[in-house]
């Protein structure tokens, strides 16, 4: 048997070793987060968007010293009952608890790698 009738096979074998790979690794990065951490502010927007995967994507003006320009933290929300606590914070000034996941092979996961775990109102 000659390499050359066997290049379908070897082919296949490497095409399957590939996709191996890939889920592998997508499943490391989404599982395992480079960090973790707290942001407070309002949340301006949080919306569900994508043509084919829909994330939950939200935008937090953090407010550093009255006067100064407020700083925005872009994040993901994989969870539907975390987005909806949320939008149930409209308004009031909330610590969000993210996970930094970073290398996402694709958009599908989220537009940010800041995926927000969970959420609670600050009193002021």
């Amino acid at each position: 048997m000659s390499v050359v009738s066997r290049l379908p096979k070897i082919l296949a074998y490497l095409i399957v070793a590939a996709l191996l790979l890939l889920t592998l690794y997508t499943y490391v990065v989404l599982h395992w987060s480079y960090s973790t951490g707290e942001r407070a502010g309002y949340v301006q927007k949080i919306s569900k968007k994508g043509w084919l995967c829909k994330t939950w994507e939200g935008e937090l003006a953090m407010v550093n010293i009255p006067g100064s320009l407020t700083e925005k933290f872009q994040f993901t929300v994989p969870d539907d009952a975390v987005a909806e606590k949320i939008n149930a914070t409209m308004g009031r000034k909330v610590s969000l608890t993210y996970e930094q996941h970073s290398g996402l092979p694709h958009t599908c996961f989220g537009e940010t790698g800041y995926f927000i775990v969970s959420v609670k109102t600050i009193q002021d």
